[in-house]
Parts: structure tokens; sequence; C-alpha cells
């Protein structure tokens, strides 16, 4: 009778509006992201030295570089997560619009987390239901009341093409799902709390071809509303929907700019042996 009764009410209301929650509001002008002369380290060994560059919003921003340059400690870095790495030092700035995140308090980290979320390189669900796992980032930003988490549940399952495949089982434990599935549902997590930036560590390299396909055509229609950040080892990946290019080599960055520009007239002889193969 319960599962009957949660089924019923989630399919009967579909047709009432979304309407975002008034505790995430987006600026009304979208924000950068600015790396300014920032430098990591572990340990005394330098991984990052003295990056400089600034995120586009409503774009995609592909990193790219051969394995081992920096290319996922500079994505952590954009929300704080190097932070975890033992023996880490920075220096530097990095900011979002205006804010500085290097020197936010714990309670500001919180916030930034939410308006820079993470698609991770293989999906992450939490021990709970399918419904549980949306809602759980919404109740830590004290968004309350079953009835507003079933939209915002619905509404993103929806967005990442999911609500068809799971509406009848969304109480169900998420780890029941695809490894596609899962990817999704961790971007529905990650989108339900609204942020302004997404960013994505090789969130499609434990995917079939494809759930990547289905991810990357996501991330295609979202950077209308999101500015999203990706790590990729596949320069076939950038090149299908890169708008903006960051190409690290050592920890230091050799060359930013429009990724066709950068793809078919490289400037620096780095970036044009990394494309060729040379390096890798």
């Amino acid at each position: 009778m319960r599962k009957f009764l949660i089924r019923k009410f989630l399919v009967n209301d579909s047709n009432e509006p979304f309407v975002p929650n008034a505790k995430f509001q987006h600026p009304e002008v979208a924000s950068e992201l600015t790396v300014d002369h920032f430098n990591l380290s572990i340990d005394g060994s330098p991984i990052l030295k003295d990056v400089s560059v600034t995120i586009p919003a409503n774009k995609i921003t592909c990193i790219i570089g051969p394995s081992g340059c920096g290319k996922s400690t500079l994505l952590k870095s954009l929300n704080r997560l190097s932070d975890s790495i033992e023996g880490v030092k920075t220096s530097g700035d990095i900011r979002i619009g205006d804010t500085s995140i290097v020197n936010c308090s714990e309670a500001d980290l919180v916030e930034l987390r939410r308006r820079i979320g993470l698609v991770p390189q293989r999906p992450t669900p939490l021990p709970m239901s399918i419904f549980g796992n949306i809602a759980y980032g919404c109740k830590i930003h004290g968004v309350g009341g079953r009835r507003q988490l079933r939209r915002i549940v619905r509404h993103y399952l929806k967005v990442v093409g999911l609500w068809d495949e799971v509406k009848e089982r969304v109480h169900s434990s998420a780890t029941r799902l695809s490894i596609g599935q899962q990817q999704r549902l961790c971007l529905a997590r990650s989108l339900a709390v609204e942020p302004e930036f997404l960013l994505a560590d090789e969130a499609t390299s434990a995917l079939d071809p494809v759930s990547s396909k289905i991810v990357e055509d996501l991330f295609v229609k979202l950077k209308e509303q999101y500015s999203i950040v990706m790590v990729t080892h596949t320069l076939r990946q950038a090149l299908r929907i890169a708008d903006y290019v960051i190409f690290i080599y050592m920890g230091e960055v050799i060359e930013v700019g429009d990724a066709q520009q950068v793809f078919k007239n490289p400037q620096h002889e780095l970036t044009q042996k990394y494309l060729s193969g040379a390096i890798s």
C-alpha cells in the first residue's frame, strides 16, 4: 500500500510547475572563475606552478594535458577539494566572481561547494534511495518540505533524462542503477542545489560509449545555464564539445583559448606536440 501511495503521488503531481528555491538565487550576470598566480605543492613537491587562467561563464572548458600533469589537481582546487590532500600547501588566489575562495571560512566553504558542484570520475551514489540521493544536498542547505523536495527530485531526474527510467522506483536503492544511470544520478544530485559551475573529472571515463554520449549531450545542453569545467584525457571528446581549452604540461598552463583556435592553430610547440601525439 505504501509503495502505491508514493508512486501515485509522485506521478500525479507531475504537472506542478517547478520553481527554483529562493535560497539558491543565481547572480544576474554569470560569474567567471579566476585563477590568479596559483601554486600548489604536496610535501614540498610543486604540482601546479603559477597558474593564471580565467574560466568563462556558460561555456564548456576542457582541461587537457598528459597524465600526471596536474589537471585533476587544478580542477579540485576550484572548489577546495584539494585541501584534503595530506601535505598540501598553496599560494595565490582563486575567485568566483569577486569572491576569493582561498581563505573562506568552513561555513563559507559549504556554500562554495554548492555554487561549484562536482561530477566525479566514477559514479558515487550515496547508500540510500534515488530520491534520497537528490534530496540530500537540499536538506543540508536547509531546503525542506516533502512537497518541494518531490518537485526538485522529479525536475532534476527529468533534466538528466532519468525520470522515465526510474519513476516507478524512486524509493529503491540507487546502487541498483546501471553505471551510466548512476552517473546521471550524480549529475542530478549536483544540479539539485542549483550550482553556477559544474566540475567534471573524467566524468565519462567509466562509462560505455552509449552512456558517455548521453552525458556529453547533457553537458552541451546544460551550458546554457551552467558553466562547465571538464578534465578529459580523450582529445576526441574535447574536440566534440569544448568551447574553451586549457592545456597543462608539467603543472604549468602552456596555452589557453577558444577551442577551435587551439585545436586548429596551436601557438605553442608543446601544444602542437601534444595534439599530434608526440607527447602523451
